[in-house]
């Protein structure tokens, strides 16, 4: 890391503050690891402040992934080695993880599945690194032998869940998931089939929202998406609208979502490195899903109003590695969702959705200092979020 002190200025000749451009681009004044001031780009410096400038830049709130999995190595096989690892192995893939993350401009992440609470004990020493934030839900709830049932989340009657949400909130968790269908990645499980009974899965919601808790509900066919949706959940995790022939929105769940303001994270960016795994090469050819389709669907749920934040399920494998971000972002716009909205996803929709809206996601007076800088002109041309040119953590550059 490297040290410029409490205060500095940062130039850019753009400037995105979470929800729109700001003409002329920016000159952000950080001190203390929040930003003091905004002024426009041409204007002088402060006495006293030191100027990092970034002609022909653009400078962002650092980015939020709102979909990760830190105990992920972003290799085939991740997330089922889990079991297997000693907490030092497992530490060392956290780290490695929110490092990949921050060198792609991301400054916050979620996490929404760990082994056995191992993001939770995180938290505090990221920000003693000087790593992104972390908001953690540790093990997503899910049925006995369920999807991802080896992170340790297990629960299936009424009791066992209750109890369940109950040790979430006592270890700290800030988020509660859960599984609400089976998922490509878990063996023995079927994407278009329910795990939970609606009355379960309100259960949860219910005793979440008792112990200030939101909850977002991983739901990839169309029946887990109503029953999620129907119980209150306050987001929903892919929601693929998946069934045996295809993708299907039908009007009233589409009404409901933007209603409710349920915050939809559709897990978009892939990195395509070979050949589709066997599992979701198997569940497009036997649902007639197809990528096509869901980017249709993502435009869908924009159009009708419906929250949409960016998170690409990252490090579950080769084709969703962490600090992949910016694919996400750029598959929105390839859907048709308008870049400036598309970039919102990642800063302030994101912040919002990770309950961290007060102070993170917007370039604005008292928000963190925790900022990106990126070449080129990300409205024009989405592809310059990839392209990094310096990260900043509460108003210190880092490597």
């Amino acid at each position: 890391m490297t040290d410029q002190g409490s205060r500095v200025a940062i130039r850019a000749g753009r400037a995105f503050d979470g929800r729109a451009m700001i003409r002329g681009g920016a000159l952000v004044l950080c001190e203390g690891g929040a930003i003091a001031g905004m002024l426009p780009g041409g204007a002088p410096a402060p006495d006293g402040w030191p100027v990092a400038d970034f002609p022909g830049a653009t400078v962002l709130p650092g980015m939020i992934d709102c979909h990760v999995h830190l105990c992920g190595d972003s290799l085939e096989g991740a997330l089922e080695r889990l079991g297997g690892y000693a907490d030092d192995e497992l530490d060392a893939v956290i780290e490695a993880s929110l490092r990949a993350q921050l060198s792609a401009g991301v400054t916050a992440v979620r996490d929404l599945g760990d082994r056995r609470g191992a993001v939770l004990g995180w938290r505090e020493r990221a920000r003693e690194l000087a790593l992104p934030a972390i908001v953690a839900s540790g093990p997503p709830i899910t049925t006995a032998r369920g999807h991802c049932w080896y992170m340790g989340g297990e629960a299936d009657d009424l009791t066992a869940l209750r109890a369940a949400v109950r040790d979430r909130a006592e270890r700290g968790a800030d988020v509660v998931k859960i599984m609400t269908s089976g998922g490509a990645m878990t063996p023995g499980t079927d994407v278009l089939v329910c795990q939970y009974t609606f009355e379960q899965v309100r259960l949860v919601v219910e005793e979440a929202h008792a112990r200030g808790l939101p909850v977002t509900a991983h739901a990839h066919g169309l029946p887990a998406v109503i029953m999620a949706a129907d119980a209150g959940a306050d987001g929903i995790e892919h929601c693929s609208c998946v069934t045996g022939h295809g993708i299907d929105v039908p009007g009233p769940l589409l009404e409901q979502l933007a209603a409710n303001r349920v915050t939809v994270c559709p897990t978009l960016g892939r990195k395509m490195t070979g050949p589709l795994p066997p599992a979701i090469a198997e569940i497009m050819r036997r649902t007639g899903m197809t990528w096509e389709g869901r980017l249709a669907m993502v435009r869908e749920l924009h159009e009708a109003g419906v929250v949409i934040a960016s998170g690409v399920d990252a490090g579950i494998s080769p084709g969703k590695p962490h600090g992949f971000l910016a694919g996400a972002v750029g598959d929105l716009v390839d859907a048709g969702i308008p870049s400036l909205a598309a970039l919102a996803s990642a800063t302030s929709v994101a912040a919002a959705a990770c309950g961290l809206g007060d102070a993170k996601g917007r370039l604005q007076d008292g928000y963190d200092a925790d900022l990106v800088i990126v070449g080129g002109d990300p409205v024009a041309d989405v592809g310059a979020l990839a392209d990094i040119r310096a990260v900043y953590i509460a108003g210190t550059r880092v490597a």
